[in-house]
């Protein structure tokens, strides 16, 4: 079990509460010290996707629908540049750092990734439906942010020069952060949920969720990851998942 703290902020970006919580994980050793925590996500039924309401909603958001997603462990951050390199071995970041997530990786690359780790682990990797990856981030919130109704370029990297409603201009990096280094996490215990870098899901690409499956599981038609960069998720301790 770990301890970790979240925030809830209001509409202009404003901390309105802070709080400490717990969580377990799944420590993997993945060799010359380097570490990989796992974080485990209960059980749950929740909605996914955004109201047609919503402030600078996409389409392809939409329609919400009711998924139930079984427990599973995913990464309390990003993969980063040294989990790569012990993995891969290389590094095929533009921003250098141990500790920065990694970047310039392929779907087909973070697929690779979790095979290799697979392999040295003897523990079914994959990367997360996007439907878990969307549970996991939320952590039980309905609101535009897993942080309430807000963001803050205090607590996420992102281009603080175009804040969200009424939030003032903030600090833009210009660079990637080391994970976790902001040093809040959602209501689960994860990272870097939004902001640093963008990561991939094991789902296929979809103009909507029209049809989309409504208990976890990747959406897989075509041949390209939806989203980009990435962390991995480990299946259940007991039941494991196979690696698609």
């Amino acid at each position: 079990m770990f301890e970790f703290e979240t925030v809830k902020l209001d509409i202009k970006g404003k901390t309105i509460e802070r709080y400490k919580r717990q969580a377990n994980q799944y420590i993997e050793d993945l060799g010359n010290g380097i570490k990989l925590e796992m974080v485990e996500i209960p059980a749950g039924t929740f909605l996914m996707g955004s109201p047609s309401s919503e402030v600078s909603r996409s389409s392809d958001e939409g329609p919400q629908h009711q998924v139930t997603v079984p427990k599973f462990y995913i990464g309390k951050y990003p993969i980063t540049q040294e989990q790569y390199q012990v993995i891969m071995g290389n590094n095929p970041s533009y921003f250098k750092g141990d500790n920065l997530p990694v970047e310039q990786v392929s779907w087909y690359d973070a697929i690779k990734f979790c095979d290799r780790l697979s392999a040295k682990t003897g523990k079914a990797y994959r990367l997360p439906s996007e439907a878990e990856w969307e549970y996991a981030c939320r952590a039980g919130t309905t609101t535009p942010f897993v942080f309430g109704e807000n963001v803050s370029p205090s607590i996420v990297n992102y281009d603080g020069n175009y804040p969200y409603r009424q939030a003032p201009k903030g600090e833009f990096r210009r660079k990637t952060t080391p994970v976790g280094s902001l040093g809040v996490a959602n209501a689960f215990g994860l990272y870097d949920m939004h902001g640093n870098v963008l990561e991939w899901c094991q789902d296929t690409y979809q103009a909507n969720y029209h049809g989309a499956p409504t208990n976890g599981s990747a959406w897989e038609k075509l041949k390209q990851g939806r989203r980009g960069i990435w962390r991995i998720l480990l299946g259940d301790i007991v039941d494991y998942r196979v690696l698609r």
